[in-house]
């Protein structure tokens, strides 16, 4: 939890807010390969990619 503090701190200090839509989808894609690894939809999700 520490580590997402001191990004939201250094997106606001440093005016980058920018960059929060780039990070956001990265995990959620990070998220999503994690959680369909041992999965049935495994196929189908590195498809897309």
């Amino acid at each position: 939890m520490d580590l997402v503090v001191q990004m939201w701190r250094f997106l606001g200090e440093r005016r980058k807010f920018w960059l929060l839509p780039i990070i956001v989808v990265t995990v959620l894609i990070g998220g999503l390969l994690v959680l369909a690894q041992g999965s049935v939809v495994a196929p189908f999700i590195y498809t897309l990619f």
